[in-house]
């Protein structure tokens, strides 16, 4: 149940009663944290707030909140968050993915989702391995990560997030650590109070996996430079970057896309605009 309108919300607000079943030591504990926290810094509601995933470990984020939650299938989150956005802009609505959902299957989501430049928060937990699948190497792996499924390493190229992000068009671009909640709400709230496409990268490690992200604690550090509002500037801090930078890259200030929906439209209206006429 949703705390009364007058009611002043704290971070618990937004915590469902589901328990988290990420392995212990997930990063993902410390976004679902950011997430809850960066919502009530807003100043908004559960009923509010819409939570849109695809398939993995951190796409059971909508479940473990008191906000609306659609758990899509993969790769398709953004493709869904567009539709619910476009449909009721008054809704604030945040997509929580990770690197296999958002990158590989999701790919191409991705790349027109920045382009169109919808007024959505794209949170995506990369720990560059598919982790509730055991461990493959996902599109962010590096690719000399030796493994079980690949002896010797992929020799794959890695994906680079912040790059793309900037080339489609994304209109507020980050990068976070889970490992620092209170630096990741923060980042989170701003992406949300940005006009917009804004997609934050978080860094949250595997230790299941990956033992050796445990090291991202001391590689993981504030990004040198300030937010810049030029492509052109940013493009080039992104290409020289070490994936460690924490902080906000780039703020643009591209008009984002509102669709054609009135913003008076109901539900029931909405409704009547796909009934089938009988004949």
């Amino acid at each position: 149940m949703n705390p009364p309108a007058s009611a002043a919300l704290a971070a618990k607000d937004f915590k469902s009663d589901y328990k988290p079943i990420w392995c212990p030591g997930c990063g993902d504990y410390s976004v679902l944290s950011s997430v809850t926290k960066a919502l009530a810094a807003l100043g908004l509601r559960p009923e509010n707030v819409a939570v849109v995933s695809g398939i993995g470990c951190s796409s059971r984020i909508p479940a473990y909140t008191t906000c609306y939650g659609f758990h899509g299938v993969h790769g398709r989150s953004l493709a869904a968050a567009t539709g619910l956005k476009v449909a009721r802009p008054d809704l604030t609505v945040l997509v929580a993915s990770g690197d296999g959902d958002g990158y590989s299957i999701g790919g191409n989501h991705f790349l027109h989702a920045c382009r169109r430049n919808v007024d959505l928060t794209y949170i995506v937990m990369d720990n560059h391995v598919y982790g509730m699948t055991k461990g493959q190497a996902s599109p962010t792996t590096e690719p000399d990560w030796d493994s079980k499924l690949s002896p010797g390493g992929s020799g794959v190229r890695e994906f680079h997030p912040l790059v793309i992000a900037l080339a489609s068009g994304a209109n507020f671009v980050a990068r976070a650590f889970s490992g620092d909640p209170n630096g990741t709400a923060a980042i989170l709230a701003e992406a949300v109070r940005h006009p917009g496409f804004s997609f934050v990268e978080v860094l949250s490690p595997c230790v299941t996996f990956r033992p050796d992200q445990r090291a991202w604690k001391e590689r993981a550090h504030p990004a040198p430079v300030a937010p810049t509002d030029d492509p052109a500037r940013a493009a080039r801090r992104i290409m020289t970057d070490d994936g460690f930078n924490i902080g906000v890259l780039y703020k643009g200030n591209r008009k984002p896309y509102r669709g054609a929906v009135p913003a008076t439209s109901t539900v029931a209206e909405l409704g009547r605009r796909f009934e089938l006429q009988g004949g």
